[in-house]
């Protein structure tokens, strides 16, 4: 069976939570989806829990409230399944400096608009890229000019995306926690040392076990992130992943599915691997539904539940990326974003502005990918201001 059914789309949580609404029980609407939409029982009833947990969340914003997106496109190397907008450091050590002056001029421009306008920042992510691949007087420079732009006394979260435990350092997570970050994101991807090779990661596994005990230090929440499918990986590889990150206990494990883009390194360098001509193909001849089978059950017994999920194109198997949580520990900005229940400001490259009306339509606006060219758009900047003013405005 198609584990998805007819729901191609990204956010297939979107047609149970419309169920939801109107009245329908969550037994009635897994019958729905699977009946209806061909999804696979398991599939339907995760995406029910997932879209009961966003309506919960839905609940609780009010009409200003907004999530605050930085992008810092730059990381230590480029993993060879990457197609997000990044740019190795040591590659472009001569952008940083004017990245970050345009960047810094953004803050102050959208902090006054958002200040102005009376809106409300109740969530804040800084991702990319690697924000943790920047040295530590730039990450302060970034994070102090953010606090004096916008007012976060009604953040309910602060997200620093750290994903190369090798970029983590404890003066880095001081500099984090100061100015208010209080969850922070590192990504192994694997725990296998081979795996990790076969990706273009240059870190250890031990190298991740030493950040999450760095992090621990802080008394801030934790994310992880595992990637089923990855090549060279085998079920049991990745069980045993699982099982460390488990054994780090944080409060958020993202579990994603392998999804192979064209601009990735896989696609760009290995010939003989290409884009499958559907989305339901399985790459490398691994079992990733055994390997996402067996790691919601070890979640579930360890105490954490499903939060938010999404889907890509040419994602292994058909399958899903999720969001998985000790109660309490929802990501509120993963849920903000892959919902569009409220308005997300995206600062910096590769940003998306997400602008939601009050009747749900969604206006996007978007920065330049990479930091040369956002260096160079000044008038896009313009006029990317003047939308986000318009809006503010009017809400």
């Amino acid at each position: 069976m198609i584990p998805w059914g007819t729901l191609t789309g990204i956010r297939p949580t979107k047609v149970a939570e419309k169920l939801l609404i109107s009245g329908s029980d969550a037994g009635s609407v897994v019958d729905v989806l699977v009946r209806d939409y061909f999804v696979s029982p398991v599939r339907a009833s995760l995406c029910v829990e997932v879209a009961q947990v966003a309506l919960r969340f839905k609940s609780s914003l009010k009409s200003r409230d907004i999530a605050l997106y930085i992008g810092v496109p730059f990381c230590t190397t480029r993993c060879s399944y990457c197609s997000f907008v990044s740019t190795d450091v040591t590659k472009s050590f001569d952008l940083i400096k004017p990245f970050i002056d345009v960047l810094l001029n953004e803050i102050s421009c959208v902090g006054n608009i958002v200040n102005d306008a009376g809106l409300r920042v109740t969530s804040v992510y800084m991702g990319g890229g690697t924000p943790t691949a920047l040295c530590t007087d730039d990450l302060n420079l970034i994070m102090s000019s953010l606090n004096k732009a916008f007012d976060f006394s009604a953040s309910r979260e602060y997200t620093v995306e750290a994903g190369r435990p090798d970029t983590i350092t404890q003066c880095k997570l001081d500099v984090a926690v100061r100015y208010g970050a209080d969850r922070f994101c590192i990504n192994p991807q694997s725990m296998s040392a081979d795996v990790l090779s076969a990706i273009g990661r240059k870190h250890s596994p031990d190298d991740v076990i030493s950040a999450a005990d760095m992090i621990r230090r802080t008394g801030k929440a934790m994310n992880t992130d595992l990637i089923a499918g990855l090549p060279s990986d085998t079920v049991d590889g990745f069980c045993d992943s699982l099982d460390k990150v488990l054994d780090l206990k944080p409060e958020n494990i993202t579990i994603h599915t392998l999804s192979l883009k064209k601009g990735s390194k896989i696609m760009l360098e290995n010939p003989g691997v290409s884009a499958p001509e559907s989305p339901f193909e399985s790459l490398y001849g691994v079992d990733v539904g055994v390997m996402l089978d067996i790691s919601s059950e070890r979640l579930r017994e360890n105490g954490y539940l499903p939060y938010y999920l999404y889907r890509q194109k040419y994602i292994t198997g058909g399958f899903e990326n999720v969001g998985w949580c000790l109660p309490g520990f929802e990501g509120i900005y993963n849920i903000s974003m892959m919902e569009e229940f409220c308005t997300v400001i995206a600062l910096g490259g590769g940003g998306v502005t997400k602008l939601v009306t009050g009747d749900g339509r969604i206006e996007r606006v978007f920065n330049a990918k990479y930091p040369r060219e956002y260096i160079m758009m000044s008038d896009k900047m313009t006029e990317n201001l003047g939308r986000i003013k318009e809006y503010a405005v009017s809400v």
